[in-house]
């Protein structure tokens, strides 16, 4: 199941515009109002969210100065966490294709097995992490969430593909282990008798807090929470493509919490999980920070 929350993220945002709309005569310039598609990701062969909208022209007509946003996340209903620079990972995307020669299963001596040779590149990929990767820069994260091959019980096949995903804050980081996991994945096919090659993907980068403006509306959205506040929280490596605009334009980007006041942390449901839960209090929350920030920046708060 999807349930990342954007339906309560477009009620928020439906919320805030009819609030600013109300005091529009107030307002000493123009509120662009981004209601994006897509933003998990278009379907293959499709373009899609952020990027489609940067294109389109979002952000060019009134030009855009600033923007803020906001995503709800499974801690107590109505806190608000946020930091400054880096805040959500860079997420680029790995596909894997192992080659090698089918035979029977029970004379694997006759064929070279991709099965095996796979399930040792994935252990492989994470020593890049625990070994190669100084962590004290930044965090970083390397995932397989799929392998497909083999349609016998007694068959060793062809082929294995596997897909996953690689998580970085920092530039030389990431291209650093973007040529390990390309050299790591054809030299074990190689040890092994076998071929495999790792196409990436650049996708989103990093969700990046422009500084000045992040200290600039602090005081914004420490007035308006109903719960925790923490305008220094620690990194996150989910990724998300509002990182797009923050590239484009000075941007705050900040989560807000939807969790059931009293919940016990340990047993909160995340977001993509079937049971996750919002508190609706929270979004009154979420529209009074997204209507307090238009207006603050506005009306000239923090110069």
């Amino acid at each position: 199941m999807h349930a990342c929350g954007h339906d309560a993220h477009t009620s928020m945002l439906m919320g805030a515009a009819e609030v600013l709309a109300g005091m529009k005569a107030d307002l000493p310039g123009s509120v662009v109002f981004l209601f994006q598609p897509a933003e998990e990701g278009a379907p293959a062969g499709e373009s899609g969210g952020a990027e489609d909208m940067i294109l389109e022209g979002a952000l060019e007509n009134p030009k855009v100065e600033a923007v803020f946003g906001l995503h709800v996340f499974p801690f107590e209903a109505g806190g608000i966490v946020f930091r400054p620079r880096g805040l959500m990972a860079a997420g680029d995307t790995l596909a894997i294709r192992v080659r090698g020669r089918q035979t029977h299963g029970a004379l694997p001596w006759n064929g070279v097995d991709p099965i095996v040779v796979a399930s040792q590149i994935v252990l492989g990929l994470q020593t890049i992490i625990s070994r190669q990767a100084d962590l004290t820069t930044a965090p970083a994260i390397i995932t397989i969430g799929r392998i497909e091959g083999g349609n016998r019980s007694n068959i060793i096949p062809d082929e294995v593909t596997m897909e996953g995903t690689i998580r970085t804050f920092d530039p030389a980081m990431q291209k650093q282990i973007h040529e390990r996991v390309k050299r790591t994945v054809a030299r074990i096919a190689e040890a092994a008798g076998a071929t495999a090659q790792a196409t990436i993907t650049t996708g989103n980068p990093v969700t990046y807090n422009d500084p000045a403006l992040t200290e600039r509306m602090t005081p914004s959205l420490r007035r308006v929470a109903a719960g925790p506040f923490d305008p220094n929280t620690t990194v996150t490596t989910t990724s998300e493509d509002v990182s797009l605009y923050l590239r484009k334009v000075p941007g705050l980007y900040f989560f807000l919490g939807v969790a059931p006041k009293g919940a016990d942390p340990a047993t909160v449901e995340p977001n993509h999980s079937p049971r996750f839960v919002v508190d609706e209090s929270a979004l009154v929350t979420g529209v009074r920070a997204l209507a307090s920030l238009a207006a603050d920046y506005l009306a000239g708060a923090g110069r």
